[in-house]
């Protein structure tokens, strides 16, 4: 039996050259190689390429690179939620290549696999998608996106035994067992290691032929960011809820859901036990359940949203190219998310925000092109009193005739017979008001 070589972060470090293209799992802090990253920091290397879901946080994981000035560019699908990435983007110090983050998966597994490259929906028509490669594919339109391969990979797991197979816990697998196939070298983190034998055939995901060398490293409450802990919540008012309360309606049991940010989440609260709807979360779980009165990534697995959540009976979890091999699969019966607009076409706007710049997709565009239905909750009117539901929209594209149902605090929209079609007022809205706030027209079947 193969025996892996078991090295310390320092020694794991020195494979790192300048100009180097890496790859290193993790979303957010959890399943991040952290400590490989904080060991790498310590070097006088740059000019590094990093291939990764987002660039960790503020001086945390890749985020100390970037702010030592490591990193020339990186690519992925949400920086964001780094306000250091952004500043560096935006002053060009850092150049940003993003994907949807279902593309950046299927890259990352195609480029393990030996295969070129492949064609997605995702994407399609959107300023991601400018200048790539096209094609018509019964009927649809589909983005050519060329396989990702790195020099070096850093990956996190759980337990791996010393021929380097390797276990991962909960939703530490996210992108880390693709990216141990996508690389020339391979050096896993883990937090123990044990003789060969100790661990179960059916408990390996990752075989040890694709690991080239182990570090032990502990993972401290420090090394998990903002996902040490549950985050209190705060209050939410009667209008935002009553649009999750008026979503909720339109699931059914059995249904497998995915809930985007901001509204869709308190989607989650009202869901019980005896609904039946079963919670799909794009960082590899199927079956999320409440949040927990206390503790963190530690303990729980964790949702979309970084967020410490429970695992209902039955739950599952997988890396990131299978999670969104079910949305792009249509084994999604429908996703809830956030709108910034909505236009009469069924066209989504809902990744950029206007005057910010365009650096966190995530799974919006997968989600949007491939549940089998898309209901959007959001407020009928900006901030600054304009109407989201247009004749056509104004910001950057999402998703093209995606769009099932709107849901807003004055009104529910329906496309029926792929007309926008205004279905139902909401507590205290009135006709005239729905007619007056809205720039898009519509029918109506109240």
């Amino acid at each position: 039996m193969k025996i892996v070589p078991q090295i310390t972060v320092q020694q794991a470090a020195e494979f790192v050259r300048d100009g180097a293209v890496m790859m290193a799992g993790g979303f957010g802090m959890t399943g991040n190689p952290v400590h490989l990253f904080h060991a790498l920091a310590e070097r006088d290397v740059k000019n590094l390429t990093l291939i990764s879901n987002n660039v960790g946080e503020a001086g945390l994981g890749g985020g100390r690179l970037l702010r030592n000035g490591q990193l020339k560019k990186a690519i992925g699908s949400f920086y964001t939620s780094n306000p250091e990435a952004v500043a560096a983007a935006q002053s060009g110090k850092l150049e940003v290549e993003l994907l949807p983050q279902g593309t950046l998966a299927e890259a990352i597994r195609a480029g393990g696999a030996g295969i070129g490259g492949f064609y997605t929906p995702a994407a399609a028509g959107t300023t991601l998608a400018a200048g790539s490669e096209t094609k018509i594919i019964n009927g649809k339109e589909y983005v050519f996106v060329q396989a990702l391969h790195a020099d070096i990979a850093f990956i996190r797991a759980y337990r791996a035994d010393t021929a380097g197979n390797l276990v991962y816990r909960m939703t530490e697998r996210n992108f880390n067992p693709m990216m141990a196939t996508a690389a020339d070298l391979v050096i896993a983190e883990v937090e123990e290691i044990v003789p060969v034998g100790t661990l179960s055939p059916d408990e390996i995901v990752t075989p040890g032929n694709f690991v080239d060398y182990l570090v032990q490293a502990h993972t401290t409450l420090d090394d998990l960011g903002s996902s040490a802990s549950v985050s209190s919540r705060k209050a939410v008012d009667d209008v935002r809820m009553n649009m999750a309360k008026r979503a909720l309606a339109e699931l059914k049991r059995g249904d497998i859901v995915n809930l985007g940010v901001g509204i869709p989440t308190l989607v989650a609260d009202l869901i019980t036990a005896e609904s039946g709807i079963i919670l799909h979360t794009e960082n590899g779980m199927l079956g999320v359940g409440p949040a927990p009165e206390s503790g963190g990534a530690m303990d729980y697995p964790v949702n979309a949203g970084k967020q410490p959540v429970t695992a209902l009976p039955g739950s599952s979890y997988f890396d990131s190219a299978l999670s969104f091999a079910m949305i792009r699969g249509r084994h999604v019966d429908a996703a809830i998310m956030g709108g910034l607009q909505v236009d009469e076409a069924a066209n989504l706007a809902n990744w950029a925000v206007p005057g910010e710049p365009l650096l966190g997709v995530g799974g919006a565009m997968d989600l949007a092109s491939g549940a089998k239905r898309l209901i959007i909750t959001m407020t009928h009117n900006s901030r600054n009193g304009e109407p989201k539901i247009l004749r056509e929209i104004t910001l950057p594209l999402t998703a093209r005739h995606a769009v099932d149902m709107v849901i807003t605090d004055l009104a529910v929209f329906k496309f029926i017979d792929r007309r926008l079609t205004l279905i139902e007022l909401m507590p205290g809205a009135t006709l005239d008001q729905v007619r007056a706030l809205t720039d898009a027209s519509f029918a109506e079947a109240l």
